[in-house]
């Protein structure tokens, strides 16, 4: 089953734009293929705007994300893998989704296709 971090990304990112609101994405600026400019990322983290006023080729993919933008008008190429998209929220309320930090991690099916056996279901409570 491919993850759902994705399309929730693009789900909520419409509805913080459909409000009216500005929508922020939470970053771990240290997993391995995040390219943003260092020099505003603290305790590992990077916060961005990606508004349409203020990014320009916003590309939410499956994969990962990208769009451009100028931080200090400096032009930056910004790339970040789904797994690495902790949070996005609307910057004027603080509404939106938190991101567990296994949740891109989800075991791949068994060989014949049948979903892993053993142990009960489970539910995971999205907030």
């Amino acid at each position: 089953m491919t993850p759902s971090r994705p399309y929730l990304l693009r789900a909520i990112n419409e509805w913080i734009l459909d409000n009216q609101l500005t929508p922020y994405l939470l970053v771990d600026a240290e997993q391995p293929g995040v390219e943003v400019p260092r020099q505003f990322v603290e305790n590992g983290k990077i916060v961005l705007n990606i508004n349409p006023q203020a990014v320009q080729d916003l590309h939410l993919g499956n994969e990962a994300l990208s769009f451009n933008a100028r931080f200090q008008g400096k032009p930056w190429q910004i790339h970040i893998p789904i797994e690495a998209v902790l949070a996005i929220y609307a910057q004027e309320n603080g509404r939106g989704m938190m991101f567990s930090e296994e949740e891109g991690n989800e075991p791949p099916p068994s060989d014949d296709g049948q979903p892993p056996r053993g142990g009960r279901p489970s539910l995971k409570v999205v907030k």
